[in-house]
């Protein structure tokens, strides 16, 4: 049995979904999935949900880049609930963990560093102070080193990390919040990174390589090169900004970019600088939360790209959704996203 361990947390409205319906009935019908819902702090629940597991992939997080949430909330659930739930896998004996990690990890650090087709033998490492990265590069840390340890029934723990880049696809929090900006703008797409090149990843495609991870840690001859091991997940999306991906994913439904002209970058990050400093100074006394910060600018403007040719090598990883189908999916949902805004704008009738 298969269990996955999910919070609700208020800077993620939801999951993305994820269609693999047909795909793989031979999962479908050997696999009994249950489906468990619960505090990722919470110790007694952790031991509990865990007894007669074989696997667990550890995708609870607080993804949070505008400082909504305190910092010892995020800290407390990204890296103290990944290390209690490591501890209730020893408890219960569960040979497999997989963690889902993050692009963010490996940076970028500054706007200025340009990443093209990066790889997993790079020593990348963010230094920002962000909460978020510095969360899951702690995360990833302890996954990856309890590799090896040793279960209460005298097994061994296998661990790996997958860091997707960007995720798209149906039921993004993030595709979501753009496009319903936008339909409230007169159809005007926010611009969130015309500076960037990423190479985003199709949730899809996420999906399948947590699937293949599985496998490879199950999998005498695979296992050993799998152990302790990260892995970059991208799939053949076209590199391109943050903004294009918006625009074409929105574009026939008459969602448009913003043609203003904009900021020089660094300007906008020592305004962001300044906005900072603002909060911090009022923060005795009132809650100011500045429209974006540093860590927003860097992250949406920065040239950064990954190759999956070691998932591809050690995990046979190869994605299951091309862009032209990803695409089609998401464009899809969009549609759906504009005519439940359409449904909003209808008179009531009596």
């Amino acid at each position: 049995m298969t269990s996955r361990l999910s919070e609700n947390f208020p800077a993620r409205s939801g999951n993305p979904s994820i269609d693999l319906t047909g795909v793989h009935t031979e999962l479908q019908s050997k696999t009994k999935l249950t489906m468990l819902e619960g505090d990722i702090l919470d110790e007694p629940f952790l031991k509990r949900a865990c007894q007669d597991v074989t696997v667990v992939i550890h995708t609870a997080s607080i993804i949070d880049v505008l400082g909504a949430i305190h910092r010892e909330s995020i800290m407390n659930v990204n890296v103290k609930g990944t290390q209690l739930l490591l501890e209730a896998c020893v408890h219960a004996s569960v040979p497999v963990f997989i963690y889902t990690s993050s692009v963010e990890v490996a940076g970028p650090s500054s706007y200025k560093e340009v990443i093209q087709n990066g790889h997993e033998d790079q020593p990348l490492e963010s230094t920002l102070s962000a909460p978020y990265p510095h969360s899951k590069r702690l995360a990833e840390k302890a996954v990856l080193a309890a590799n090896g340890w040793t279960l209460k029934n005298g097994g061994i723990l296998y661990t790996c990390a997958l860091r997707p880049m960007y995720i798209y696809g149906e039921g993004s929090p993030f595709l979501s919040a753009t496009v319903n900006e936008a339909l409230h703008n007169r159809g005007i797409l926010p611009s969130t990174g015309k500076f960037s090149t990423v190479n985003p990843v199709y949730v899809g495609n996420v999906a399948w390589a947590h699937i293949l991870a599985l496998r490879a840690l199950r999998d005498p001859r695979k296992a050993p090169s799998v152990r302790g091991q990260f892995y970059y997940i991208s799939d053949d999306t076209p590199h391109q900004s943050y903004d294009g991906l918006n625009y074409t994913l929105s574009k026939e439904f008459g969602l448009y970019l913003n043609s203003s002209w904009s900021l020089p970058l660094f300007l906008m990050y020592w305004i962001a600088f300044l906005l900072e400093v603002v909060s911090f100074l009022l923060s005795p006394i009132y809650t100011y939360r500045p429209p974006f910060n540093r860590h927003t600018v860097t992250l949406s403007n920065s040239t950064y790209t990954f190759s999956y040719k070691k998932a591809q090598r050690d995990l046979a990883y190869k994605p299951l959704y091309s862009w032209e189908e990803a695409r089609q999916k998401t464009m899809e949902w969009v549609g759906s996203l504009v005519d439940r805004h359409k449904e909003t704008l209808k008179p009531k009738t009596q």
